[in-house]
């Protein structure tokens, strides 16, 4: 089994899901007390978000191009940056190290190719919808058809994710107000929803939609365990 290296904190309110997606994979796998080997560095949040509304990704590929290169050093023999967002700065990963990166946005669009899907909602931080560092690679790769909602409600579903979701706060009433947005998405035609931020499946479910909703670090999760398991 190959050694998974996560760079978490962006939040850590994901990033202990990813840790617990990639074990119990192995589990159901492997079988038995079987476990994945993980290793796993972390960092402030606080840090990286004022970072983010400054507008100075130099500092955070700074930041996180160290990151990469630690879990190399210390044995990884992957990478998984557990965010979307950050990915903007994800070729500072791939210019750090040798080992392999796998991009959230390339694990969400092989998962929609191979549900069949054409056409596909992006629900996430301003910078996820709005730069096209995510949509380019569904688009360009995967063939697909991006939605993304409109300005107003891009400006509640990331104020709902940086005050609330972030700092682990659950409210019945964002959940309506996703659920609302979502459902204005699947009228415009929308045959699936990606959750483009790794937090918002804390707050909305599949069972809480009609069509499908692809979990980002779930479907990231899986691809590391894929890999790991050399399959």
């Amino acid at each position: 089994m190959k050694t998974i290296g996560l760079i978490g904190g962006m939040s850590w309110e994901s990033s202990k899901v990813y840790y617990e997606h990639v074990n119990t994979m192995i589990k159901q796998q492997l079988g038995g007390s079987h476990s994945a080997k993980v290793i796993m560095t972390s960092v402030d949040f606080g840090e990286i978000e004022k970072l983010t509304f400054e507008g100075n990704w130099n500092k955070i590929g700074d930041i996180i191009a160290n990151e990469s290169i630690k879990l190399e050093k210390a044995g990884a023999d992957m990478v998984l940056l557990c965010t979307n967002t950050i990915h903007l700065v994800s070729d500072r990963i791939t210019n750090s190290v040798a080992i392999p990166f796998f991009h959230i946005a390339d694990a969400t669009g092989e998962a929609i190719q191979n549900d069949g899907l054409q056409k596909v909602a992006l629900l996430g931080t301003k910078f996820t919808m709005e730069r096209d560092f995510y949509t380019k690679i569904l688009q360009a790769v995967y063939g697909l058809e991006v939605l993304i909602p409109n300005p107003e409600e891009r400006q509640v579903i990331h104020d709902i994710i940086y005050n609330e979701l972030v700092k682990g706060v659950l409210s019945e009433k964002s959940k309506a107000v996703y659920l609302e947005i979502i459902a204005s998405l699947e009228k415009r035609g929308a045959q699936g929803i990606i959750a483009g931020c790794t937090e918002i499946p804390l707050l909305i479910s599949q069972s809480d939609i009609s069509i499908p909703l692809f979990d980002t670090a779930k479907i990231h999760s899986a691809k590391a365990v894929s890999i790991a398991l050399g399959q």
